[in-house]
């Protein structure tokens, strides 16, 4: 069946017929799709009063195609069709608009639509809304006849993860991805947990399987994209930051992130250098357990928590001869070695100062315990927290020590990054030094 024949086709628009349009956005006839709607609009926009089939058929299209405010426009006004009362509320849902979705599922099972899926759907809503003891309620009263679905399973959870509880969370995400492999919202989940614990192999893998069926959400084409960029996969990266102009061309992330993907693109590379850094990054990650060392060094050492050569480079040679044990005889046993490898004891110390906060001595204990509390805090973007390890910026005191300058010299890092964090930062009438 065509798109034509399907929006041609008698009332009421049927879940089939939806199915078979959430196919077409996948494929060629998504242009096909699009000229349609247009046609609809104008039909609609022409005639007395509003025919509610069409309403419908325009909403649910523009709904599948993620354009939720001109979906919102249409679907308002229907009254008696339930899947056109079903996909609004689906699309105040994107929204935020969470009470108004929560009546409106309740609509829509009340003119014959699957109920349990309205239930469900409308437990999400209350969760939303931040009445997660409610919302768990509604799930156990349906439980018996819902548990085998995966919506079931991702509605419980968001709610483990509202709570605070990711490990169970997870599990349920998990589970209704087994039901379903194409359950998006179970899929951007588990992506962007992933994500946040650096398995981006796996994070791609997820964000991209969500993207396998529409609607596709703004968040998850963004993330991914970021995800692209990290890997220096600059042209998938913009194709992700053009697809979310496709649909919002006022989205000043998605803006800002290709700009910075343009820039990227027109910087020098040094292939030799990035080889000599990479080598050089191989070394200093050698532990030392690796070398012949003798058993009071090796004591030594691990005493003092170095396990690495690059660890020999950011300490003085009195600071090692202030360890227990550790003589005159163990530090020119560390001098040969390093020195066979061309590294110093001491060489990359700058480094370490340069990391190191230095906060005031007259702080109050709640400014100290601000300069200690860790930069996941500031509920960063997936890329700013890559930078953030990147440059082993763990506390928000350690990130005020940074200029803005050092923070854009690091791969990868731009200004829609640094400009998230001064805002950030502004909130909590912080700045960075120097700003």
């Amino acid at each position: 069946m065509t798109v034509a024949e399907v929006l041609e086709a008698p009332p009421p628009l049927t879940n089939n017929q939806v199915e078979l349009l959430r196919e077409a956005i996948c494929g060629p006839q998504i242009v096909e799709l699009r000229a349609k709607v247009r046609e609809l609009e104008q039909v609609v926009s022409g005639a007395d009063g509003e025919p509610e089939d069409q309403l419908v058929k325009i909403g649910v299209c523009l709904y599948l195609l993620a354009d939720h405010e001109e979906a919102d426009r249409y679907l308002k006004h229907v009254k008696t069709t339930s899947v056109g009362l079903y996909h609004h509320a689906l699309v105040l849902t994107a929204m935020n608009r969470h009470d108004e979705a929560a009546a409106r599922f309740a609509e829509a099972a009340s003119k014959g639509f699957d109920e349990i899926d309205c239930t469900l759907r409308q437990a999400g809503s209350i969760r939303a809304t931040g009445k997660i003891d409610e919302a768990e309620q509604v799930l156990r009263s349906i439980a018996a006849s819902a548990a085998s679905r995966a919506e079931y399973s991702f509605q419980m959870g968001c709610i483990w993860a509202d709570r605070g509880d990711a490990l169970t969370a997870i599990e349920y995400f998990e589970r209704a991805v087994d039901m379903d492999p194409h359950h998006s919202r179970a899929l951007f989940w588990l992506a962007s947990e992933n994500a946040l614990r650096g398995n981006d192999e796996e994070a791609i893998r997820l964000y991209e399987q969500s993207l396998s069926k529409p609607p596709h959400y703004t968040g998850a084409i963004l993330n991914l994209g970021l995800l692209y960029e990290d890997q220096e996969n600059y042209k998938a990266a913009a194709y992700c930051f053009k697809k979310v102009l496709d649909v919002d061309p006022l989205n000043g992330r998605a803006r800002l992130y290709l700009r910075d993907i343009e820039a990227t693109q027109d910087m020098y590379y040094d292939e030799d250098s990035a080889r000599q850094e990479a080598r050089m990054k191989q070394l200093l990650g050698r532990p030392v357990t690796d070398f012949e060392l003798s058993v009071r060094s090796r004591n030594c050492l691990e005493n003092m928590n170095i396990m690495t050569l690059g660890d020999l480079t950011e300490v003085s040679e009195q600071e090692l001869l202030a360890g227990k044990n550790f003589g005159e005889t163990s530090l020119t046993e560390i001098r040969e070695l390093l020195s066979a490898h061309n590294l110093s004891i001491g060489l990359h110390m700058h480094k370490v100062h340069a990391r190191e906060p230095v906060f005031e001595q007259n702080l109050s204990p709640e400014e100290q315990a601000l300069m200690n509390t860790t930069v996941s805090e500031l509920n960063l973007s997936v890329r700013a927290r890559k930078c953030m390890t990147r440059l082993g910026i763990s506390t928000i005191g350690a990130l005020l020590q940074r200029t803005p300058d050092e923070l854009l010299s690091s791969r990868n890092f731009g200004v829609t990054s640094l400009n998230e964090i001064r805002a950030r930062l502004s909130e909590m009438n912080l700045k960075l030094r120097n700003d």
